[in-house]
């Protein structure tokens, strides 16, 4: 559109570089942060030459234990002395009776047999095991 002119008529194009400009920032900010949250605390997983996988499409529960022995279920912390009843008072994992575990390698082995008798004794059943996928 060329200018006349008239002063009195002004400019009608809309500038959307900034905008843009914006919206690119944002989208590498995103980029770069979302891994980040994802990811949550770090857990050293044992590895082994087979690796267990959820077989249904639905979302599965997950207990993880990290190396300073804190107990999370689906992210929610949990204390161990209020362990049994978190499990008994869950709808979800007491209609499933199944369960994720996965324990930071470094963790003595009778402190994660504990949680799962805990888990087990809570009506959980099925208690499976995460590691990863050793390259053979």
């Amino acid at each position: 559109m060329a200018f006349s002119g008239n002063k009195k008529e002004g400019f009608s194009d809309i500038n959307i570089t900034p905008m843009v400009d914006v919206m690119l920032v944002l989208l590498i900010i995103f980029m770069v942060a979302a891994p980040m949250i994802q990811q949550g605390e770090q857990i050293n997983l044992p590895k082994t030459s087979s690796k267990i996988v959820p077989t249904d499409n639905e979302k599965y529960i997950t207990m993880s234990i990290d190396k300073s022995k804190k107990i999370t279920i689906d992210g929610k912390v949990v204390n161990f002395d209020n362990l049994k009843k978190n499990i008994l008072s869950n709808t979800k994992l007491q209609e499933k009776k199944e369960i994720y575990l996965e324990a930071d390698k470094t963790l003595p082995y009778g402190f994660v047999v504990k949680i799962m008798s805990v888990v087990r004794n809570s009506g959980v059943s099925n208690i499976n095991l995460i590691t990863e996928s050793e390259n053979l």
